[in-house]
């Protein structure tokens, strides 16, 4: 029973920094979009928080929580925001931000838990005390590793992640067009890099230095 209450407290910890990192990331890119004349997401009603709009089972709490769990880097998806890239103002300019948005969103909410779990000890001998804001720490914790992999992650340059996007966005047109051919096997790609740790290799190191920076800039 220890360990199922330790799990399951673990659960409650992570859980709230998972769900709103990968759903802000959604929302922002559909920020972005409005901002540069795509209203595809507005009138699909996903600028919202609301989890419910976003929460796809598998990607945005199965997958994540699992991995987090076994001590692996937390990856994870929820349903991805519709943009129309074609109404797009800017063109591939304008597909480049659309992108970037929800990276740098991740590494914006890793800055701001970090400045926040600064401000934590202050309160540990006030009347809220440990029981409240110990948790809070750790949820902070959380966030700021669990933002740090996914802005990452996404930008890993494989369509249809957020990094293939930037790709895309700055080839020239002929190799951006050939390149585009590879999105029906982005998937298949990475899960061959997974099983291979070929992806662990790739992104670990940046993960670090990603979060070396946060935590140097914060004085964690």
């Amino acid at each position: 029973m220890g360990d199922l209450s330790g799990t399951l407290a673990t659960i409650c910890i992570v859980a709230p920094p998972i769900l709103f990192a990968i759903i802000a990331h959604e929302v922002m890119h559909g920020v972005v979009a409005l901002r540069l004349g795509d209203d595809t997401a507005l009138r699909a009603g996903r600028l919202t928080l609301n989890p419910i709009s976003h929460v796809d089972l598998f990607g945005t709490i199965i997958l994540p929580l699992g991995l987090y769990l076994f001590g692996l880097p937390v990856l994870g998806y929820a349903k991805p925001v519709p943009v129309d890239f074609r109404v797009l103002r800017g063109g591939r300019a304008g597909m480049l931000k659309v992108a970037a948005a929800g990276p740098l969103t991740n590494f914006v909410l890793a800055i701001v838990s970090g400045l926040l779990l600064r401000a934590v000890p202050v309160f540990l001998h006030g009347s809220l005390g440990t029981t409240v804001v110990v948790p809070i720490a750790r949820m902070l914790q959380a966030s700021v590793i669990v933002n740090v992999e996914l802005g990452v992650f996404n930008l890993f340059p494989i369509l249809p992640l957020d990094g293939g996007r930037v790709l895309f966005s700055i080839l020239p047109i002929a190799a951006a067009r050939a390149y585009a051919q590879t999105e029906r096997y982005g998937f298949l790609i990475l899960l061959v890099l997974l099983y291979t740790h070929w992806l662990d290799v790739a992104i670990y190191p940046v993960m670090n230095m990603a979060y070396t920076a946060i935590t140097w800039m914060v004085q964690l």
